[in-house]
């Protein structure tokens, strides 16, 4: 008798250890946020910029009451297959130590979670491929997934991303029969851009570094997150049915679908949520999609996802906080309707000096009215793909024109409100350091953020 109800006591502890065990990973588990989340994109190195454009860890913290997630970029893999800061000096140096004062943030912020991302094409690309290469093994997935443990132990940060660096598509190119025929030529003879021999077998072992991965991560309570780069070919390197139950969110960046760098001779809208309205094929002839036939919109790459598997909840869409901007000419024509004919990146911004791009601070101080240079906006009454901006060729000076395609509270709301629509799971603003930081265009800091945040 007396050993029957030891054997029974014993029993009622086991499962109450069990039920209370169960209990924490429910907590721990449950996302407050399944559908608001605001993940606010960091790239550190905007700490290198001068003047205006400095972005500091100050800047940073009076960002976070409108993020639910902080993702620090970039770290970045080495030869032997191991996971190291991107910028040593300023992620791990006794100067600054970013590594340990992102993560210390959550002494102010303990709601948020602070993740650390890897690739996000920072990382120079090498012959070898490494971001490929590295899937290709189980010894070269152990030494990574080794070093990310290691890192972890050093760094309090809630969980990985992986912005990996899959080979983007390439953009196609209107040809004559001459030029179609050299070509083929110089690919058969090893000339141009890479092209990826065996994209079953990288991405059969992406989706087993990421399951092991996640089987190290999930005793610690971490999280492990995907952002899907542009132009990186979803059907080919996502096993989206596959690798949904070992990640907590997807990150996709569904946008720079044209940029002045890979399509300097077409401006055109950068960022859309659908395909743009009486577009026959032949005017994307310049454009390679992500999505099949689908074309490069937000709307067909969230729903590729939802089609194979991905719960709603744990797709977040990617909002740019800057500006594409094209060198206008006199073959442009003078409406500014995009697709317009352009002659490569517009001139660098005072501040963040990157041809091809501004701030969203750059790009409004652009559109005030007395302002030198300044371009005529055309919103979007269809809310379907985004604003643009423009100062056409001057035929009488030679002055060249400038075409810009940008992100703005309104649109980034439009975003959000297709979010919520769809019951996806947030919006990632990529990044920080170029909205609105200082409150330049409206007196209120992180207007894009905001913008989208209270469309949620």
């Amino acid at each position: 008798m007396l050993l029957s109800l030891l054997k029974t006591a014993k029993m009622k502890t086991l499962l109450s250890v069990v039920f209370v065990v169960m209990c924490i990973k429910a907590v721990f588990s449950a996302d407050p946020n399944e559908h608001n989340k605001v993940v606010c994109f960091w790239n550190s190195t905007a700490y290198e910029r001068q003047g205006p454009a400095k972005f500091q860890l100050e800047d940073v913290k009076s960002a976070l009451s409108l993020c639910t997630h902080l993702v620090y970029g970039y770290a970045h893999i080495n030869s032997d297959f191991e996971i190291v800061p991107g910028s040593p000096s300023l992620d791990t140096g006794s100067g600054y130590s970013y590594y340990r004062l992102a993560t210390q943030l959550k002494r102010s912020f303990p709601d948020l979670k602070i993740y650390l991302s890897i690739g996000g094409n920072s990382d120079p690309y090498d012959e070898e491929h490494k971001y490929l290469v590295l899937t290709e093994t189980s010894e070269s997935r152990t030494k990574f997934i080794n070093s990310v443990n290691r890192l972890l132990n050093d760094y309090d940060f809630d969980g990985i991303d992986l912005a990996w660096q899959f080979p983007p598509v390439r953009p196609k190119k209107q040809r004559s029969a001459f030029g179609s025929f050299w070509h083929g030529l110089k690919n058969k003879l090893g000339y141009g851009k890479f092209k990826d021999e065996k994209e079953q077998e990288h991405r059969d072992g992406f989706t087993i570094l990421v399951r092991d991965l996640k089987a190290q991560l999930r005793p610690r309570f971490k999280a492990l997150t995907l952002t899907v780069l542009p132009h990186v070919n979803s059907t080919v390197y996502y096993d989206a049915r596959l690798l949904a139950p070992n990640i907590e969110a997807i990150h996709l960046f569904a946008f720079d679908q044209k940029t002045p760098e890979r399509n300097p001779k077409e401006a055109d809208f950068t960022a859309p949520i659908y395909a743009s309205y009486g577009r026959v094929a032949e005017d994307n002839i310049d454009v390679a999609t992500s999505y099949g036939d689908e074309g490069d919109n937000i709307d067909a790459a969230a729903r590729y996802w939802l089609e194979h598997g991905t719960p709603g909840s744990k797709i977040v869409v990617g909002i740019p906080t800057y500006a594409r901007t094209w060198k206008l000419t006199e073959d442009s024509q003078i409406s500014g309707v995009p697709p317009i004919v352009s002659d490569g990146p517009g001139a660098s911004g005072p501040n963040t000096n990157e041809p091809g791009l501004l701030s969203y601070a750059e790009m409004c101080s652009k559109l005030t009215e007395h302002a030198a240079g300044r371009l005529r906006r055309v919103g979007d009454p269809s809310k379907k793909y985004g604003s643009y901006a423009y100062q056409s060729y001057n035929g009488e000076t030679g002055t060249e024109g400038l075409w810009a395609g940008y992100e703005d509270p309104d649109t980034a709301g439009n975003k959000a409100a297709f979010v919520k629509s769809k019951g996806l799971g947030g919006v990632a603003i990529v990044d920080l350091s170029l909205d609105d930081f200082r409150g330049i265009c409206t007196g209120e800091k992180y207007p894009i953020i905001r913008g989208a945040k209270y469309k949620l």
